[in-house]
C-alpha cells in the first residue's frame, strides 16, 4: 500500500514541502530510502523500526520503499523520523483515515522508545506550511511556542509517536498551541541586565556609542586591558532601536535554522549580539559547511557583531567579512545550490594600540620595541578598516570617577533619542528600499543630503591637512556628521557637527602608532 505524508527540508533561511512517500510491497525483503538522504535519514529507519516495535505497533517484514520527492534535492537531519513512521503505519493499514495525513505537515526526531525529539528550523517550516495552506502542523512539543508565532496555522506539539497516531484517529486529542506575539514581543523589548548608568565617567564614549546607534556605523574601540572596552560594547544593544515584529521573525528563522534558539523562546524580542572567539574560522564566520548553515554574521543580522583583540583574528577570516559588510547579506554557493543569508549587523571591534597594550597611555609607559606598534595596527588591512565608520581612543577611568557616588544616564534615555534620530533617517529615505540609517546611503545620496556651507568645507580641509586624514575618511567624516546632526534636530550639517565627527578618525591620522 503506497501512503504519501508531508514533511519540510530547511535550506538557507527558508523551507521546502518534501513529499514523504511510503510504499509497503510484499515483493522483497528490504528497507530502502531514496531521493537523496544523508546519512542522518538513511539511519532513520533503524530508529522508527525501534520506536514503532516498542510501541506494540507491527513493522513489516517485506519491502519498504520510502521516497523524498523532489527527489534531485538533497535532505539532511534526522526530522524526518516522524513522518517516515507515520507513513509507515500507514501503509500497513495500522492507522486508518490516511487520506488526512496530506493535509498536516509532519516533523520530528524519534527516539528508540517512539518519544519526539526538537528539531532545527520550526519557524521556516511553519511560514512554509502557512504559505501553501495546510490545516496545520505536527511538531515537537519543545518547538510548538515557536512555530506558533505564525498567525493562521494550527500548531499541534507531541511529545511521543502515540501522541500523533491518537490525533490521526481523533483530532481533538491534542489542542492546538497558542502564542500571544504582540504580547510576547512587548513585554521582553526592554528587559536588559546591563544599563549604560552601570558605567562610570568614559562620556565621550557613550557619546561615541550613541552616535554609532543613531546612524547603524561600524566602530572600533582602542584602548589599554581594563579600560572598558568590551563592557562598553556589551551595552550597546541597550541603546538600539527596539526591533519590529518582521525584524524580530528574521532574526528568529535565522536562530531557528541554527539551533541557536534558547529552551523555550518563542520569538527573539532584542537584538543580538554576537561575540566570537579570535580563533573562529572563515567558514564559521560567515556561514557554510557541506550543509550551509548561517555563520556568526548572521547569527548577528538586526544586532551586533562585535570582535574583541581583533588585531588576534586571522587575516583571512576578517577579510571574508568585507564583502557582506557592503552588501548586508552573504551567498554560499554549493555545486548544486547557491544560498543566500541576510547579515545586516554592526561591526563593533576593539584592540589594544600595541602588543603590550600601553600604547599613548597616560600613565604608564609602552615596552614595544621600535616598529611592532606599526606592525601590530598592519594585522588590520586598510579596506576592512575604510567600513569602519568610527575610531574611538578609550582611556582609563580615573580612580575619582571610579569611587564616584553620581547617578549616571539610563540606556532608556539615551535609546529615546537614537529612537527619534532613526525616526528622521526612516522619513530621509523612504524611497530607497533596504536604506534606513545614514552609515548605508550610497555615494549618490551623500551627495545630495550631506551638503555642508563655505565654513564648513574651510573646516573639512583644513583637518584633512592638518591632521594628515586619509582621502577614505572623507566619506565617512560626512556620513557621521550627517548622524551628529540628525541627533541635534539640525536639518543642516554645521561646522559643530563636522569637528565632533572629525575627531573619530584616529587611525587615519598620519603619526598615529609610528606611522
Amino acid at each position: 500500500m503506497l501512503v504519501k505524508t508531508f514533511g519540510s527540508a530547511v535550506y538557507g533561511v527558508d523551507a521546502i514541502t518534501i513529499a514523504v512517500e511510503v510504499n509497503v510491497n510484499n515483493k522483497g525483503q528490504h528497507y530502502f530510502i531514496v531521493g537523496l538522504p544523508d546519512n542522518a535519514i538513511k539511519e532513520s529507519l533503524q530508529r522508527v523500526e525501534s520506536a514503532i516495535k516498542s510501541n506494540e505497533y507491527y513493522m513489516p517484514r517485506t519491502k519498504l520503499l520510502v521516497n523524498l520527492a523532489p527527489a534531485d534535492i538533497k535532505k539532511t537531519g534526522t526530522a524526518f523520523d516522524l513522518p517516515i513512521a507515520i507513513g509507515t503505519l500507514g501503509a500497513t493499514e495500522q492507522l486508518v483515515n490516511t487520506e488526512r495525513l496530506e493535509k498536516f505537515i509532519i516533523m520530528g526526531e524519534l527516539s528508540l522508545d517512539g518519544t519526539v525529539k526538537p528539531i532545527k528550523g520550526a519557524l521556516p517550516i511553519a511560514i512554509q506550511a502557512k504559505r501553501e495552506e495546510f490545516d496545520g502542523l505536527l511538531v515537537p512539543a519543545a518547538n510548538a511556542r515557536e512555530a506558533a508565532m505564525v498567525k493562521g496555522l494550527k500548531v499541534y506539539g507531541v511529545e511521543h509517536l502515540n501522541d500523533v497516531v491518537r490525533f490521526f484517529m481523533d483530532e481533538t486529542s491534542i489542542q492546538p498551541t497558542v502564542v500571544d506575539t504582540l504580547e510576547t514581543f512587548a513585554l521582553a523589548q526592554s528587559d536588559f541586565d546591563i544599563d549604560f548608568s552601570d558605567v562610570k565617567g568614559q562620556e565621550n564614549i557613550k557619546r561615541a556609542l550613541e552616535i554609532a546607534a543613531a546612524g547603524g556605523h561600524n566602530a572600533i574601540l582602542i584602548g589599554p586591558p581594563g579600560a572598558g572596552k568590551t563592557m562598553l560594547a556589551k551595552r550597546l544593544p541597550t541603546i538600539l532601536p527596539p526591533l519590529s515584529l518582521q525584524e524580530a521573525l528574521e532574526t528568529t528563522k535565522i536562530h531557528s535554522v541554527a539551533g541557536k534558539l534558547p529552551d523555550g523562546a518563542t520569538l527573539l524580542c532584542k537584538r543580538p549580539f554576537r561575540s566570537p572567539h579570535h580563533t573562529i574560522s572563515d567558514v564559521a564566520l560567515v556561514g557554510g559547511g557541506g550543509n550551509p548553515q548561517p555563520g556568526e554574521i548572521s547569527l548577528a543580522h538586526n544586532g551586533v557583531l562585535f570582535l574583541d583583540e581583533l588585531p588576534e583574528f586571522k587575516r583571512t577570516v576578517l577579510e571574508v567579512m568585507r564583502q557582506p559588510m557592503e552588501e548586508r547579506k552573504v551567498t554560499i554557493s554549493r555545486a548544486r545550490i547557491a544560498l543566500d543569508f541576510p547579515a545586516s549587523f554592526m561591526l563593533i571591534a576593539s584592540m589594544n594600540p600595541c602588543p603590550c597594550g600601553y600604547f599613548n597611555h597616560p600613565e604608564k609607559e609602552c615596552s614595544c620595541p621600535p616598529g611592532a606598534v606599526q606592525k601590530y595596527l598592519n594585522k588590520i588591512s586598510g579596506p576592512l578598516l575604510d567600513r569602519i565608520d568610527l575610531h574611538v581612543e578609550v582611556t582609563p577611568v580615573a580612580f575619582k570617577e571610579l569611587s564616584s557616588l553620581q547617578v549616571f544616564e539610563k540606556s532608556e534615555v539615551i535609546r529615546n533619542r537614537v529612537i527619534t534620530a532613526r525616526e528622521i533617517q526612516a522619513a530621509r529615505y523612504h524611497a530607497q528600499p533596504g536604506v534606513y540609517a545614514n552609515a548605508q546611503m550610497s555615494s549618490h545620496t551623500l551627495k545630495e543630503i550631506c551638503q555642508i556651507n563655505t565654513t564648513g568645507q574651510q573646516l573639512l580641509k583644513i583637518a584633512m591637512q592638518k591632521l594628515n586624514l586619509s582621502a577614505r575618511a572623507y566619506d565617512r567624516i560626512l556620513k557621521v556628521s550627517r548622524t551628529i546632526a540628525d541627533l541635534s534636530g539640525s536639518t543642516a550639517i554645521l561646522p559643530e557637527h563636522l569637528a565632533e565627527a572629525i575627531q573619530y578618525r584616529s587611525l587615519d591620522r598620519e603619526g598615529w602608532g609610528g606611522k
